[in-house]
């Protein structure tokens, strides 16, 4: 395999400011001028064919305890991927220029699913990404006053503005001001044409699947042009993890992808264990590859519900169908831990209980079960003249456009794209695992359908081996210093009792460093970029999530078709808002 820092390094040695590894990924440091040509070569080059943005990101090293004033305050992160060699991992960082006013090239030519990121960036850290086609705020409104993830804001307690469009007489004697939304020309999102009809379509409408607002072009019933105003739930997550303990955001987790919460808690947990170099015990290994595919099987059972409800004449009866059967997964969940969405059931170094006696064979005979309903909906669907004519060729996305725009999982694979990080970077040995990857060479909505069917039915077929290989042992790593001492010992030793008491006041300290760890979610790559000071809280948190990736692309599948179109594109996205909004 080639080395891409010796490439890189052979090809512009005058560009590359530093070189390190990050807990085994390389990472690059390279001058801002250089960034573009460097970009071009990491993607173009076949040899090393960095085709795939997962994350873009920045770091405020304000207060980092290395920093000086006479470096640059703020650095672009880049994480680049490898589709054809197995979504291999490369990090390039840059120093920023232009002090408390930071300025980067936008890489949107290179990689086009960096325009949202980018936005992300702008919005959140104030980096200023010069030849982006629509540089503006994406989460927060116009008018919010300052940047929130930079280090000199505080968490909360900025204040939150409110604009006046309507100036009413009736409202002046209560004293305050009234916001409304904007109206006029002026409203009109760049790049559409204000002769034909603009629709807004939600943030209120059930088929957004939550608070999704999309601007609609339309000539006739025919779409021009969509564009996704999303924000609406935004609960600053990131800023939150960066003033809470490592262990403590665990919790936090679960409220992304709120019917993927196993995963979630799962993905966080992976890059601190990462950070921290311990490997987890085999028995906590195999639990946790169990929930993450019932959460995986749950998570597709919403979104052939929903999706059917929206769209077919066999909705009803489906939705009730596919959310009997979750209901199964969360009595499972609810077994094992207590809860049902919000689990928290992941920790750092296993999870937080283990299983108990009656687990496994309740999961079996569910599955068993489980194999039989799928053939049931699928019966359903497929006899469905209705369902099948709504699908099909709605919201082509070819293998090029869905790696361009960074988009990753299900629709991925419905693009014919063998790309799933269980197989590509193995995680919880799921190496040890027989399963096979559904692809489709359709690329449309109905290529996604079979795609997601099919990988409940290797997510069976893996719980069935995990079932078989659970071994014995411990569910929580043995090492006080990161995970708390068994119940049992706090009445035995003073030792574990400190230890308990130190954990739980003082927090666990990885090392200073980077990492960034994604794993294979139900909906796509969902990943952790963190940047520890060896303090008990990262510092520089970035969450990579696929909802937010793979709903940039909803324009581009949208255009040429209906309005009731967009619908069916929504759906075949499969989006959770909080993992949007996050």
């Amino acid at each position: 395999m080639t080395d891409p820092i010796a490439a890189v390094r052979q090809a512009f040695p005058d560009a590359v400011l530093a070189t390190e590894d990050a807990f085994g990924s390389p990472v690059i440091t390279i001058k801002p001028e250089s960034l573009l040509e460097v970009g071009r070569f990491l993607r173009d080059d076949p040899d090393l064919h960095y085709d795939l943005l997962s994350s873009l990101t920045a770091v405020d090293r304000l207060k980092l305890p290395d920093y000086n004033d006479s470096e640059a305050r703020f650095v672009g992160v880049y994480h680049l991927r490898s589709v054809e060699r197995d979504g291999d991992l490369l990090t390039i960082k840059t120093p920023l220029p232009g002090g408390d006013e930071p300025v980067a090239p936008s890489v949107t030519g290179l990689w086009p699913g960096a325009r949202w990121p980018e936005r992300e960036a702008y919005d959140l850290m104030g980096v200023t990404y010069e030849g982006h086609s629509n540089l503006r705020r994406i989460l927060l409104p116009n008018d919010w006053a300052g940047h929130p993830l930079r280090k000199d804001m505080p968490l909360g307690g900025e204040r939150v503005p409110f604009s006046v469009t309507w100036d009413d007489e009736e409202f002046k004697h209560l004293g305050k001001q009234i916001m409304q939304p904007e109206q006029g020309l002026e409203a009109v999102p760049a790049g559409m044409d204000s002769k034909h009809m603009i629709l807004n379509m939600g943030p209120q409408h059930p088929s957004t699947h939550g608070v999704l607002r999309l601007i609609v072009e339309l000539d006739g019933e025919r779409v021009k042009n969509v564009e996704p105003d999303i924000g609406y739930l935004h609960s600053g997550f990131e800023k939150q993890a960066e003033n809470v303990r490592y262990k403590d955001f665990v919790y936090y987790t679960d409220r992304m992808d709120y019917v993927s919460a196993m995963q979630n808690n799962l993905s966080y947990c992976v890059a601190v264990e990462k950070l921290l170099g311990i490997e987890v015990p085999e028995r906590a290994q195999t639990i946790r590859v169990i929930m993450a595919e019932l959460q995986r099987i749950a998570s597709h059972l919403v979104w052939l519900g929903t999706h059917a409800l929206d769209i077919s004449g066999t909705g009803h009866a489906l939705l009730m169908y596919a959310f009997r059967e979750r209901e199964e997964i969360m009595d499972l969940f609810e077994m094992a831990c207590g809860a049902r969405l919000t689990t928290s059931y992941m920790r750092i170094g296993g999870v937080s209980d283990d299983l108990p006696p009656a687990f496994i064979p309740r999961m079996l005979e569910f599955l068993d079960v489980m194999d039989k309903r799928l053939v049931e909906y699928e019966n359903m669907l497929d006899q469905n003249p209705l369902w099948r004519k709504r699908l099909d060729g709605i919201g082509y996305l070819s293998k090029k456009d869905a790696i361009a725009m960074g988009v990753t999982g299900p629709m991925l694979r419905g693009s014919g794209v063998k790309y799933d990080l269980r197989r590509a970077r193995p995680y919880c040995g799921y190496e040890k695992y027989d399963f096979d990857i559904p692809t489709s060479d359709l690329g449309d909505s109905y290529g996604r359908y079979l795609v997601r069917m099919n990988e409940m039915k290797q997510s069976i077929r893996i719980l069935r081996q995990a079932a078989a290989m659970l071994p014995a042992g411990d569910y929580l790593l043995n090492d006080p210093k990161i995970a708390p001492p068994k119940r049992d010992l706090l009445d035995q030793s003073m030792e574990a009792l400190i230890h308990h008491f130190k954990l739980y006041t003082e927090g666990l300290t990885p090392p200073a460093g980077e990492v960034y760890r994604g794993i294979e979610a139900s909906k796509g790559e969902m990943g952790f970029y963190i940047v520890s000071d060896g303090s008990a809280h990262p510092y520089r948190m970035h969450i990579r999530t696929p909802s937010f990736a793979n709903l940039q692309s909803i324009s581009m599948m949208s255009k040429g078709h209906l309005l009731s179109d967009v619908v069916v594109v929504i759906g075949t996205i499969d989006i959770v808002l909080g993992d949007v909004d996050r």
